[in-house]
C-alpha cells in the first residue's frame, strides 16, 4: 500500500473517530503530503514501502524545513502530525515502532500575547456604524469577541439556539467538539439583539437551509467565514492601536489580559477561555506582570 493511501486512512480515522476539526485535518493532510514529497524525493521512488521511512530520513526532512526558514511552530505541529501519524500506523500493526517517537521538536521562543488597552478597546465600539445591517453585525461580533473570549471558529459556528438571554451565556462548540457554557455581558447581547432586529435584510432566496439558523451571516445570506471574520476585526483594530496582529485571536487576548487585570481567577479565565491546560492560560499572568514591572520601572524614584 502506498504511503498516500495510508496518509488517508490516517486523515479518514482522525475525522470520523477522533473527531479532529476540519482546519487541524487540512493542516495535517499538507504537513504528510510534505513529508511524502520529501521521502519520493530521498528515495527516488513514487511507490514506496512506509517501513522504509525511518529515523535518518525524519531527522533530514526537518532538517530541511528549519534550514529554509519555517517557524519553529509550524516545525512543531508537523512534527505533531507525523508522530500521529506513526503513531496511528503502530497501532494497525503496519509498523513496529514509531520513527518518530525520539525525535525532539525545536523550542519556540515565548512570545506575550498582543492585546488592546481599554481606552483603545472603547474607541474601537465607538467607531460601529449602527445604521446598517452589516454595521450592526460587525458591532455585535466585536462585542462578542470581546466580551466572551472566544474563538473564531466558536463564533463563526454559534446558532439561535447557542444564545440564552435570559441566564445571560452562550453555548460554544470548542475545540475537540467540546461544548461549554460563557458568560456574556450586557453590551454583547445588546448588540446581538439589535443585529437580531435586522438580520433578516441579509436571508436571501438561495440561503442553504442549514445556514438559515447560524447566527452571523455574510450579505450573501451565506454563514460567515473566517477570511470575512478577519478583515472585520483587521479592519477596525487598523484604526485604534498600531498592533502588529490584527485578529480575533487579538481580542480573545485582550479579553483574558483585561479580566487578569481586574482581579479575575487564573482558573476562571482558564475555563472562559476552553483551554485544556492551566500552563496555556498562564502566558496571560505574564502579560500583566510586565505591565506591573513597566509601570514601576516608570514610576518609582528607585526603580
Amino acid at each position: 500500500m502506498s504511503i498516500s493511501s495510508h496518509i488517508e486512512i490516517y486523515l479518514s480515522s482522525i475525522s470520523g473517530e477522533r473527531k479532529y476539526s476540519p482546519h487541524t485535518i487540512s493542516a495535517y493532510r499538507a504537513d504528510l503530503y510534505q513529508l511524502r514529497t520529501f521521502v519520493v524525493k530521498e528515495l527516488r521512488s513514487a511507490e514506496l514501502d512506509i517501513r522504509l521511512v525511518d529515523k535518518k530520513i525524519l531527522r533530514r526532512f526537518f532538517g530541511e524545513l528549519l534550514e529554509e526558514g519555517a517557524a519553529r511552530k509550524s516545525v512543531r505541529r508537523k512534527l505533531a502530525a507525523v508522530r500521529s501519524f506513526f503513531r496511528f500506523l503502530v497501532r494497525r500493526g503496519i509498523l513496529a515502532s514509531n520513527p518518530a517517537a525520539l525525535l525532539i521538536a525545536p523550542k519556540i521562543e515565548k512570545r506575550l500575547p498582543t492585546f488592546i488597552d481599554e481606552k483603545a478597546m472603547q474607541k474601537l465600539f465607538s467607531l460601529q456604524d449602527t445604521t446598517t445591517v452589516e454595521g450592526l453585525r460587525n458591532a455585535a461580533i466585536l462585542e462578542m469577541f470581546y466580551g466572551t473570549g472566544i474563538r473564531l471558529s466558536e463564533l463563526i459556528g454559534l446558532r439561535f439556539r447557542d444564545i440564552d438571554n435570559h441566564n445571560h451565556t452562550i453555548k460554544v462548540l470548542g475545540k475537540g467538539a467540546k461544548q461549554r457554557i460563557v458568560p456574556v455581558g450586557g453590551p454583547a447581547l445588546m448588540a446581538i439583539s439589535r443585529y437580531m432586529d435586522r438580520r433578516m435584510e441579509l436571508m436571501k432566496s438561495d440561503t442553504p437551509a442549514e445556514d438559515k439558523d447560524v447566527l452571523f451571516l455574510t450579505k450573501h445570506g451565506r454563514r460567515m467565514y473566517p477570511k470575512g471574520v478577519n478583515n472585520i476585526v483587521s479592519r477596525f483594530l487598523a484604526q485604534v492601536s498600531e498592533v502588529e496582529q490584527k485578529s480575533p485571536h487579538v481580542l480573545r487576548h485582550t479579553f483574558a489580559t483585561h479580566m487578569l487585570d481586574r482581579g479575575a481567577d487564573l482558573r476562571a479565565v482558564k475555563e472562559l477561555l476552553g483551554h485544556e491546560s492551566l500552563s496555556t492560560t498562564q502566558v496571560y499572568t505574564h502579560v500583566t506582570i510586565e505591565r506591573l514591572k513597566k509601570a514601576y520601572a516608570q514610576a518609582h524614584p528607585r526603580a
